[in-house]
């Protein structure tokens, strides 16, 4: 899995645990629709730590929180 497939199974977990819409999150977040879909829908390779941020931000959490996450600790996390 790549770092952005991770971010997105990240925030797809968190949209379900927080009873958050994707819309929701892209309101809090500042993160432009557009952008959102392709973190989603994996057509980014890469994702800059700023989107990260701003996504933690969306949720009501710190970074570290957001990546607190078995997701970012696999040995097969491909790192672009």
């Amino acid at each position: 899995m790549t770092t952005c497939g991770a971010v997105a199974q990240r925030i797809i977990e968190l949209l379900k645990e927080k009873d958050m819409t994707q819309y929701r999150l892209e309101q809090r977040s500042g993160v432009q629709h557009g952008s959102m879909q392709c973190i989603m829908n994996g057509r980014n390779w890469t994702i800059q730590l700023n989107t990260v941020m701003a996504i933690a931000k969306g949720f009501g959490m710190s970074v570290s929180e957001f990546l607190n996450d078995p997701l970012f600790e696999s040995e097969e996390l491909e790192i672009e």
